[in-house]
């Protein structure tokens, strides 16, 4: 069972998620204890988005790849 599947289409590309931040302590399934659901899910959306097994896959270019832009004026 998905105890964030409410926040999942919330859930953006680069890997956050908003969440509020009212005082409803909740705690997760290892029993870390959080100030509310939404903080809870994005800690857990950011583990999983690091894995690679999560919503979002960041697509990050090696150093090699990449190239400096000039800003022209």
């Amino acid at each position: 069972q998905d105890d964030c599947s409410e926040f999942r289409s919330q859930f953006e590309a680069g890997g956050r998620l908003s969440c509020t931040r009212e005082n409803a302590p909740v705690r997760d399934a290892s029993g870390k204890q959080h100030t509310n659901k939404c903080l809870m899910c994005a800690e857990k959306f950011k583990k999983e988005a690091q894995r690679g097994g999560g919503t979002v896959q960041r697509n990050k270019l090696p150093a090699s790849e990449r190239t400096n832009q000039v800003r022209c004026s």
